[in-house]
């Protein structure tokens, strides 16, 4: 929401207002000072008899902004956590369908292009001295008003923080399972103890209600730090396996003649597009961590966010790039769309490759989808407790947080077992929500907010890109139509 920081100097001087005529022809004008005042939709100042809440107190309240003396540091971990994820493992699969050239094109297309949008929504935080938005759905309502920035930005935000959850209960539930049936071996008596799938979504979702338990965004840090380390980890160790074992015989780089023309050679196109543009995540958690920073008239909280998103995405950059290019040379057009390049490596070396090092791989994974759940749930658990605060006029107390985030935690845990096929709907989802937010919307508030002149440099780019951005966003759904109508769709209903 826009928060009201205080301002270096909120004195206040009166002059009178009328003086005795003087020889000198200069008159002196009364100035009074007062400090910014703003009021936030859906919350009300202090009145005298302190009804109402006041909108700096609430901040203090919810768990984005409790804290506010974050770093550089815990600012680069938060970003690794968010922008490293499973869907990374997919890229080689999109070059397969694109080719070398375009591959890589498109993959530094989609890089720099979402650099950008998080640049302008780095510089969006504060876009007027004294306020601060530290939320997407209030920097929304800032930027284009009440009703369209709420329809704009709330499903995107919503889907981005408990879709995500969701997914990473998937996720991480089968990797455990797969986990399991490694360190347990292949046999009839190993298959008799395993958990059903419904159990390894519920024994995931446990752990990360109990690490969930961090009252702050801030406090999470540490947790962010290892799943960054863990994601980096398991994307390096993948694609550097990969080139150790050497090329399998027989690999090709040429896209099947069925897959060039007609209806499908171009719905494969977009969906190989779809998998560039989607393995980019994070943007709708940008002003949640520049939130976390201390900021001031000298030292604006830009700059210090600025220098984390540069070295994260240096790193970001380092896993992604290697493991699309280095995994399309190893597989070539061999990567299976489901499971990308961890299901070809274990498709053509899993006997040559020891359970030691295929189990580390596998505990990588789920320990960040475990870092990643905490972030992703945060804006879902600020919510939550900012309706409970402007509704009660007080904090949340210990056992409301805590009953709160289970409540998120057992409904996320739901949507999982009932619709464990959701990540076929990944893409249709994905063009609805994430990519108009990623690529679009902060185009559209930096014209709208900043007000740049029409035609200028800075206008054109970003009605250009955000027109691109909207326009690829509806190729890609119907993409994703087309694919679940030709290919269908396995709706297992709680059938995990």
């Amino acid at each position: 929401m826009g928060e009201v920081v205080p301002i270096e100097d909120d004195s206040t001087q009166e002059l009178p207002l009328y003086l005795p005529p003087t020889p000198s022809p200069l008159q002196i004008i009364t100035i009074k000072s007062t400090s910014i005042k703003e009021t936030t939709p859906g919350v009300t100042k202090c009145d005298s008899n302190g009804q109402g809440v006041d909108p700096r107190e609430l901040e203090s309240w919810l768990p984005i902004t409790e804290s506010r003396n974050g770093s550089t540091f815990s600012a680069i971990f938060h970003l690794l956590c968010s922008g490293i994820g499973y869907q990374v493992l997919l890229l080689p699969a999109a070059f397969a369908v694109l080719g070398w050239a375009w591959g890589i094109i498109c993959l530094c297309m989609a890089f720099m292009w979402q650099l950008y949008t998080i640049w302008l929504l780095v510089n969006l935080h504060e876009p007027v001295p004294g306020t601060r938005y530290s939320r997407f759905v209030r920097l929304s309502i800032f930027a284009f008003g009440q009703k369209l920035g709420k329809l704009l930005a709330i499903f995107p935000v919503m889907y981005l923080s408990g879709g995500s959850c969701v997914l990473l209960i998937i996720t991480g539930g089968r990797t455990m399972e797969q986990l399991f049936k490694i360190i347990c071996g292949e046999g009839t008596m190993c298959e008799s103890k395993s958990l059903t799938g419904t159990e390894w979504f519920l024994l995931f979702t446990c752990i990360a209600l109990i690490i969930g338990q961090l009252p702050t965004l801030k406090s999470i840090a540490r947790v962010s730090l290892i799943g960054a380390i863990t994601a980096i980890g398991y994307c390096t160790m993948i694609w550097a396996l990969s080139i150790s074992k050497g090329r399998p015989d027989g690999v090709s780089y040429s896209i099947p003649n069925d897959a060039k023309t007609g209806m499908t050679g171009f719905g494969n196109i977009l969906n190989a597009i779809g998998i560039l543009v989607l393995a980019f995540r994070g943007h709708n958690l940008i002003l949640e961590i520049q939130g976390t920073l201390p900021s001031n008239s000298k030292h604006p909280s830009r700059k210090s966010m600025w220098r984390g998103v540069m070295v994260s995405y240096i790193i970001i950059a380092m896993c992604f790039f290697p493991l699309a290019i280095f995994g399309f040379w190893a597989y070539g057009n061999n990567i299976p769309a489901n499971g990308g390049i961890l299901t070809a490596f274990l498709q053509f070396h899993r006997k040559e490759t020891s359970k030691f090092v295929i189990s580390l791989i596998y505990l990588c994974i789920i320990i960040s989808c475990l870092g990643s759940y905490q972030i992703y749930a945060m804006p879902s658990f600020d919510n939550f407790e900012f309706i409970y605060a402007t509704s009660k006029n007080r904090r949340s107390p210990g056992w409301v947080r805590v009953g709160l985030r289970l409540f998120f935690g057992g409904l996320t845990f739901f949507i999982a077992v009932a619709f464990p096929f959701l990540g076929s709907l990944a893409p249709l989802l994905g063009g609805m929500a994430a990519v108009p937010l990623t690529f679009a919307y902060p185009c559209f508030m930096w014209i709208s907010i900043k007000r740049p002149r029409a035609n200028s440099a800075m206008w054109s780019l970003n009605l250009g890109l955000g027109c691109i951005g909207i326009g690829l966003s509806i190729l890609l759904i119907v993409a994703a139509i087309w694919n679940l109508a030709d290919k269908g769709l396995n709706a297992n209903f709680f059938r995990p």
